[in-house]
C-alpha cells in the first residue's frame, strides 16, 4: 500500500505542479493506493494532482475515486478534458458513473463521448436501474465454433486487449447466440489444429439482461465464476458481468439490510454524504413507527394497573421481561432473515424452522426462567424485598420468562418468511420492529401469567 509518508513529497509536487516527476512517482504505485491516497489530499490539492497526471493511469485512478470526489473533479474540468476521461473509462464504471448524475448533467457528458462508445453508454442506460444489464460491460472476446485453437489466439491478440475479462472466451452462431464459454486454459492447453467445437460441451451459466443485481450475487457465489456472460430475451450475448461489480453489489446489499435491521430506511448514498435532512428524515420514519408500538406498552400497564398496585413488586421486572423477549425476537430474525439471503433455507421450509425455534425457544425459556427464579430466591435469602411470596413471584417470573422467550423466537423467525412470502423485503422485519412487538404483546403474557399464579396471595380480592 502507499505509505501515508509519502504525502508531504506528494504535496510538494504538486505545488512545484511538476507534472512529470509526479507521474513518474504515482507510477510505482498501484492505481487502488493512489486514489486513498487521494482522499488524504485537500481539494485544491486533489484537483491541481489530477489535473497533473496524464494517459491510462489517470483513468484507472479515477474509477477507484468515491462518488463524491468523481463529481468534484468532473466539475473542474473542461468538457474536452472530461469527454477524454469518459471515453477512456471502461462502459461499466461508466455506466455507474452517469446514472447518480442529474439528467441535465447525464446529457451534457454523454454528448462529449464518441459516437461508438455514445451508442454504448446510451444502450446500458436503457437497461432499469437495478438491472445486471446496469453492471454488464460489452466488452468481451467472441469466438465461433468452427474456428481452430490457433485462429482463437490470433484473435484473442488482436481484440483481447479491449476486453473486460480475458478469462473466458465466449462462442457465438452468426446471430451472436451463446453457444457456450471456455476457459481460456482449455484454449491454450489443446493442440493449435483442434476446433472450438471439440472442446465444447455446451454447458455454460449466464444471466439475463433483465435480471435483478441481487440474483447475480448468487450465481457468482453459486458456480464459483470471476465472469458471466448477459444475454438478452433472445439468447443473444450482449455482455458480460464481472466478480469485482458483483461485489460491490454484495457490499451495498448487505449495507442496505444491515441499516434496515438497524431501524432505518436504507440509505441510497454513503454515511458522509448524505445530506442531514434526508438522513432524518430515513430515520425518523420508523422511529415515529416504533415509538407510537412503545406506546401500546403504557396502554398494557394500564389496563393492568390494579395488579400493579396490589403486587408492587411485579414492576421491578418489567424491564427484564420485555428485554429478553425482544432479545429472543431479535436474535431469531437475525438468523432467519440472512439463512434467506444467502439460501440456506427456502420458503418451505417454515414448519421445519417453526419446530426448530419452539423448541430452542423453549431451552432458552427454561435457560433465563431458571436464572430469574434463582436470582429471587438468592435476593430474598437477606432481604424481604419481594415479601413473603417471594416463591410465588420467582415462579411468576420463571414461567413468564419461559413464555415470552418462546413466543419472541417464534414471532422472530415467521415474520421474515411472511413478508418474503408477501414479496417484501425481510430485511425490514428488523430487530427494534420485532422487539417493540414483542415487548407489548410479552407485558400482556407476563401479567396474564402472574395473575393465574398469584391469584391466592398477591393478587387475592
Amino acid at each position: 500500500m502507499l505509505s501515508k509518508l509519502m504525502l508531504p513529497e506528494i504535496r510538494e509536487l504538486i505545488e512545484s505542479r511538476d507534472g512529470t516527476t509526479l507521474s513518474e512517482v504515482l507510477d510505482m504505485w498501484q492505481p487502488v493506493d493512489i486514489a486513498e491516497l487521494f482522499e488524504d489530499l485537500s481539494d485544491d490539492d486533489e484537483r491541481t494532482a489530477f489535473q497533473l497526471l496524464h494517459g491510462p493511469q489517470r483513468t484507472l485512478i479515477f474509477e477507484y475515486l468515491d462518488r463524491q470526489t468523481q463529481h468534484f473533479l468532473l466539475e473542474s474540468l473542461d468538457p474536452t478534458d472530461a469527454g477524454a476521461l469518459f471515453n477512456d473509462m471502461s462502459a461499466d464504471d461508466r455506466t455507474a458513473l452517469l446514472e447518480e448524475l442529474d439528467e441535465g448533467d447525464r446529457e451534457k457528458h454523454l454528448r462529449t463521448l464518441s459516437a461508438q462508445q455514445q451508442a454504448i453508454a446510451r444502450s446500458l442506460l436503457e437497461y432499469p436501474e437495478d438491472s445486471v444489464g446496469r453492471l454488464m460491460s460489452p466488452d468481451f472476446v467472441a469466438v465461433r465454433s468452427n474456428w481452430t485453437v490457433e485462429h482463437v489466439l490470433d484473435h484473442v491478440r488482436r481484440h483481447g486487449q479491449d476486453s473486460e475479462s480475458l478469462n473466458v472466451v465466449y462462442v457465438v452462431d452468426h446471430d451472436m447466440h451463446l453457444i457456450d464459454d471456455l476457459r481460456i486454459r482449455q484454449i491454450l492447453l489443446a493442440p493449435i489444429h483442434t476446433t472450438i467445437e471439440r472442446l465444447m460441451d455446451t454447458s455454460f451459466v449466464s444471466l439475463k439482461a433483465s435480471d435483478l443485481k441481487r440474483s447475480a450475487i448468487e450465481v457468482f457465489r453459486r458456480y464459483d465464476r470471476t465472469a458471466l456472460p448477459v444475454i438478452d430475451d433472445h439468447n443473444k450475448l450482449v455482455g458480460i458481468v464481472t466478480i469485482d461489480d458483483v461485489l460491490d453489489v454484495a457490499e451495498q446489499a448487505a449495507t442496505e439490510d444491515a441499516q434496515k435491521f438497524g431501524g432505518l430506511e436504507a440509505l441510497s448514498e454513503p454515511y458522509a454524504t448524505t445530506p442531514l435532512l434526508t438522513m432524518v428524515h430515513k430515520r425518523a420514519t420508523w422511529l415515529v413507527i416504533l415509538f407510537l408500538g412503545e406506546l401500546l406498552t403504557a396502554t398494557a400497564m394500564g389496563y393492568f394497573e390494579q395488579q400493579i398496585a396490589k403486587a408492587v413488586v411485579l414492576a421491578l421486572f418489567i424491564p427484564l421481561i420485555i428485554s429478553s423477549g425482544g432479545n429472543s425476537g431479535s436474535q431469531a430474525a437475525t438468523l432467519i432473515v440472512r439463512a434467506l439471503a444467502v439460501g440456506e433455507i427456502r420458503l418451505t421450509d417454515w414448519v421445519s424452522v417453526f419446530r426448530r425455534e419452539l423448541l430452542s425457544g423453549a431451552i432458552l425459556g427454561v435457560i433465563l426462567g431458571s436464572i430469574g427464579f434463582l436470582r429471587i430466591a438468592v435476593w430474598s435469602a437477606f432481604s424481604d424485598v419481594y415479601g413473603p411470596h417471594w416463591i410465588q413471584v420467582g415462579i411468576a417470573v420463571s414461567l413468564s420468562l419461559v413464555a415470552i422467550v418462546l413466543w419472541g423466537s417464534i414471532i422472530g423467525s415467521m415474520l421474515p418468511f411472511g413478508l418474503k412470502r408477501l414479496g417484501l423485503d425481510p430485511a425490514t422485519s428488523s430487530a427494534p420492529f420485532v422487539a417493540t412487538f414483542v415487548d407489548v404483546t410479552g407485558l400482556v403474557i407476563y401479567f396474564t401469567v402472574s395473575m393465574i399464579v398469584l391469584s391466592g396471595t398477591l393478587l387475592k380480592e
